[in-house]
Parts: structure tokens; C-alpha cells; sequence
């Protein structure tokens, strides 16, 4: 693609040394730039893409999209734009030639559940007869029996995601995706340019304030995905969270509106709601009927995660009852509630919020025996939100018997600082009820002693990571398989 065509509609400030190169590709690494490459400048939290400008120029960049002009020993085309960061979606788009037009798009944003619910999306419609693509936390895959292809983050860079898009449509000739949408991606334009048949809310609670430091920035971030939204597409909102409303009030004109909830009124409804170690059943309740629904999943999130995916087929147009047996049809997402003992019953979940641990705390204890105790092993996250450290300190004494506070993924902190953090939430370090062990691997095998045959164990904050991020260094480290060699007698 020639770089006129590339920009004609940026909104660019100045272009420097102009010269109608063919443009290649786009990169915003100068360690990856590549013969012909747009090279993007990135200004981030820790390095600024300008500085390594020349070392893309020696890689084969054949322009630069910048922010102000540099410096540089070849005179090759510079764009210069307000903000590269939000620009880098608008090229990307245009590269790859706005592929999500082309798709049926669906976005679920939310602090819990995206991962989930994106999951349980595509089984409907794969029940529909239907191929759908998933991209989310644990990468990307193109069928719900597929092999996940690895992602960098929730939600992927510009190129990446456009890139992945037009695979998506030409290569793969699937025309459904389903994606979760992170509010960093939102607020960092990532997703710029896509444009979303529907989008899902699931839930607002404290999480990344490090990043977006008050509750109210961390709403705008998400509420940008419904903000979007073009007339004919649909948005679909959890009732029962404290920012139903908001979110309802910024929904355009012209955007159909679907809500689903346990205790406010909404369109999809769950009652009769009872728990057991097979899982969870309730009434279905909708405008179409009511509909009994037995689950292999656990836990009153489950269940909202359950009422969202239903809310999405609904809008989308799939019979309630396709809908409803693939859902039934579902054991669950690796790493959420996931079950890898039965004696003591330990159940690894990704909880690493406040509200996140509660819920699975709660789900859990619904299913802990008289006789038994419920116990949770969990730590907080370096270089991360310190604010909630304390809180889930709190929670984990109020709901669990026993705790075990540990670390999670320290990153340059200190894990003794992490976990002295997490301790302020205490109202007692009763040794009887609080163990702390900052090594992970030493404080799951310490469930050995602490757990009984009866008992519950949740170890909470990693679920499905098979890495622990520190200091130094990025070692191998699975909660699954870490507590699947402690209790190897009982292990599913």
C-alpha cells in the first residue's frame, strides 16, 4: 500500500520529507521492524518509541508516524500526529482494509467474567452451526476445540488484532468473533476502528486503579466500547451492577438494548437459583418463556455469566433453545472455578480483585460441606493496584476459615511488602487461622497439612497462568499442576 493511501484520512499534523513509499507493514518494536515497516513511535509508561526511531530506520522502516519530528540519518517520510498511540489503530484499519466491517463482532468488557462469557458465545453459536472466533486473556482460537494461538495481552495490539481480523475473515472464512475488550485497550485506542455489532457489559468492580487511579476514569474507559456503537447493533447490560444505569444512559440512539440480572427486573432472568457440587440450576426466565437450566458450572457468577451469553444469542437472532443446550453442554473455562481435586476439593480460579475473590469465596462456601472448611491460598500482584491488597486481605478472613497469603506475581516489588500490605486488611494474624509462606510453590504443598478430606480449597489469582513473573526473571509455575502433585491421590 502506498503511504498517501495509508494516511488519507488521518488526521495528521505535518508530514516531513514526503515521498510516496510503498508501505509494507506496520511495526511499533524496532527489534522486529522489517523491510518497508511504518515504523509507530509508542509513547508508554516506561519508554518512548521516538528514541529508537533510528534503530528502526537500520531495520528497513521506510517512514515513521511520530509525535513531533526526529532526528534521523535518512530523510524518509515522517507523519506527525497528536497522539500516535490512538493513530495506530486508524492505519492498522486502513492497512488491513477495516476488516471487522466484514465480521459479526461482538466485545464483552467488564472486571470479571469476559473470559467466560466469551467462551460460552462461541459454543452457542458453534451449537448454531455457526464457526466463531475467539480472541481473549489466554490468546486466540477458531473453534471452541481448537488449540489457543498465543496473545500478548487481553486485548492485542492494533496490528496485531487487524491483522488477526482479516485472517480471521480471508484465511479462515469465519465471519463471527467474539472478543474481549480490556479497558486498557479501550483507553489506548487498540481497538480503534473496529466496528461492533454488539458489546457486553458484565460487570464494574476495583481493579486496575494503578492504571486508571479512580473508578470514574475506569468507567469512561469501558463505557467507550458502548459510546461506539452504531445504529442496528446491540448492547447488552448486567442489571444488577451499581453502573447499570450509566452504562444504559450512554448507549446511542438507534442501538437495540438488552439487560439480564438476578434481582432487578431485566429481560433475561435467573430465579430459583440453587448450588450443589454438580453445579448450578435455576428457572430461566424470559419474555419468550421459562426455561429450567441446569448447569456443570458452579457459583452465582457462573450464573451471570450464563444470563449474559444468553442475552447475547438472544440478540443476535439464535433460538433461546440452541442457546440454551450449549450452554448445558459446558464444563467449564481453564482456569475459572476449575476443579483439579476431589479429596479435599481444590478449585483453582483466575480471582485476583476484590470482587472477583468474593464471588468465588462465596461460590465456594456454598458447596463446603457442615463438616468441612473452606480455605483460600491467594496473593496480590506486584507493580499493580496496592489500594486492594487490603480489601481482599478483609474478604478472604471474613468468608474463608482459613487462609494462606502468598505471593502472586511480584514483578520488581518486594513480596513481603505485598503480603505485609494484604495483612492490614487483617483483623487478627491468628496463626491458628493465617498461614504465610511468600514462596507459592512452598505454600500450596503447606495445604497438605492444612487441608482435610472434607474441606474446600480455593487457590485464587493465577488460574490459568503457567508463568510467575518476578523480579529477575519469568519462571514456569501452573497453580493446577502445583496442586495436582500435592493431592495426586485425588486428583480429577
Amino acid at each position: 500500500m502506498k503511504l498517501d493511501e495509508l494516511i488519507e484520512h488521518l488526521d495528521y499534523k505535518d508530514l516531513v520529507n514526503f515521498k510516496n513509499v510503498e508501505i509494507s507493514g506496520i511495526s511499533y518494536n524496532s527489534k522486529t521492524t522489517k523491510k518497508g515497516d511504518i515504523f509507530v513511535c509508542l509513547t508508554g509508561e516506561y519508554t518512548d518509541g521516538h528514541k529508537y526511531a533510528q534503530d528502526a530506520i537500520n531495520n528497513g522502516a521506510a517512514a515513521l508516524l511520530t509525535e513531533h519530528k526526529v532526528d534521523t540519518d535518512k530523510k524518509i517520510p515522517q507523519v506527525i500526529v497528536n497522539s500516535t498511540r490512538h493513530k495506530i489503530a486508524d492505519i492498522a484499519d486502513r492497512f488491513y482494509s477495516s476488516p471487522s466491517r466484514g465480521l459479526n463482532l461482538i466485545g464483552i468488557t467488564g472486571t470479571n467474567g469476559k473470559t467466560t462469557v466469551t467462551h460460552l458465545i462461541q459454543k452457542i453459536f458453534e451449537q448454531n452451526d455457526q464457526k466463531c472466533a475467539l480472541i481473549g486473556t489466554l490468546g486466540y482460537k477458531l473453534s471452541s476445540n481448537g488449540e489457543y494461538r498465543d496473545a500478548k495481552h487481553t486485548t492485542p495490539q492494533a496490528p496485531e488484532l487487524q491483522a488477526t481480523l482479516r485472517m480471521i475473515k480471508d484465511v479462515e472464512k469465519i465471519d463471527n468473533v467474539v472478543m474481549e475488550v480490556s479497558s486498557h485497550a479501550l483507553e489506548q485506542n487498540r481497538v480503534g476502528g473496529c466496528c461492533f455489532d454488539g458489546a457486553v457489559f458484565t460487570n464494574l468492580t476495583q481493579d486496575h486503579l494503578d492504571y486508571h487511579i479512580t473508578m470514574e476514569n475506569y468507567f469512561e474507559a469501558k463505557a467507550l466500547l458502548f459510546k461506539r456503537l452504531q445504529e442496528g447493533a446491540y448492547a447488552v447490560i448486567n442489571m444488577d451492577d451499581e453502573y447499570a444505569e450509566k452504562f444504559l444512559s450512554i448507549v446511542p440512539e438507534g442501538v437495540r438494548k438488552y439487560t439480564y440480572g438476578v434481582k432487578k427486573t431485566s429481560d433475561v432472568m435467573a430465579k430459583d437459583i440453587q448450588f450443589s457440587l454438580n453445579g448450578a440450576e435455576f428457572k430461566l426466565v424470559t419474555k419468550y418463556g421459562e426455561y429450567p437450566v441446569n448447569l456443570h458450572m458452579n457459583g452465582m457468577f457462573s450464573v451471570y455469566n450464563v444470563l449474559a451469553a444468553i442475552a447475547a444469542a438472544i440478540a443476535s437472532g439464535i433460538d433461546l433453545k440452541v442457546a440454551l443446550k450449549a450452554l448445558e453442554n459446558v464444563k467449564g473455562v481453564a482456569g475459572r472455578f476449575e476443579v483439579v481435586a476431589k479429596k479435599p476439593l481444590v478449585i483453582v480460579d483466575y480471582a485476583h480483585t476484590p470482587d472477583g475473590l468474593e464471588n468465588v469465596l462465596k461460590s465456594a462456601r456454598e458447596i463446603t460441606p457442615k463438616d468441612g472448611k473452606l480455605i483460600c491460598l491467594f496473593g496480590c500482584g506486584g507493580d499493580r493496584d496496592a489500594t486492594k491488597r487490603p480489601k481482599m486481605g478483609a474478604i478472604a478472613e471474613k468468608i474463608a476459615d482459613k487462609i494462606v497469603i502468598t505471593s502472586d506475581n511480584p514483578r520488581s516489588e518486594d513480596p513481603q511488602q505485598i503480603i505485609t500490605d494484604i495483612i492490614a486488611g487483617l483483623k487478627s494474624v491468628n496463626p491458628e487461622k493465617v498461614t504465610v509462606e511468600p514462596d507459592r510453590g512452598h505454600a500450596i504443598a503447606l495445604l497438605k497439612n492444612i487441608a482435610e478430606n472434607n474441606d474446600v480449597v480455593v487457590i485464587a489469582g493465577k488460574g490459568h497462568e503457567d508463568y510467575q513473573i518476578l523480579k529477575d526473571r519469568t519462571i514456569h509455575f501452573d497453580d493446577r499442576e502445583e496442586a495436582r502433585k500435592v493431592f495426586e491421590a485425588s486428583v480429577i
